[in-house]
């Protein structure tokens, strides 16, 4: 991987976490239900558009995941951060590790 395509997949994890972060909570507080639904259309499908459209996260090998990750990592060290406490936020993560490895067992089973 060549240090161009390194800032270029940093740049394009870290643009997801941070409008989820940015951008998300004040949706819902100024639309309600609907904020949350126009906040995963907009933000989840731009910076898809972004990191797999334009081609920003380099991926390589058969494996990968990376918007997941960048969304889990990002959040996580935005509320630490801030102050958030990390033992709170453990059974969330724990409950997100154990349905990603459910969701990717399910999967290969179709593949």
């Amino acid at each position: 991987m060549t240090v161009g395509l390194m800032i270029s997949t940093f740049v394009g994890a870290f643009i997801f976490p941070f409008l989820v972060s940015l951008c998300w909570g004040k949706m819902v507080e100024t639309w309600g239900a609907i904020g949350g639904w126009m906040a995963a259309g907009f933000i989840v499908g731009t910076t898809w558009a972004l990191n797999h459209g334009l081609g920003m996260i380099y991926q390589s090998g058969e494996a990968w995941v990376d918007m997941a990750w960048a969304a889990g990592v990002g959040l996580l060290a935005g509320a630490k951060y801030s102050g958030a406490s990390l033992r709170k936020a453990m059974p969330t993560v724990i409950s997100s590790i154990l349905g990603g490895a459910i969701g990717a067992y399910v999967l290969s089973t179709f593949l």
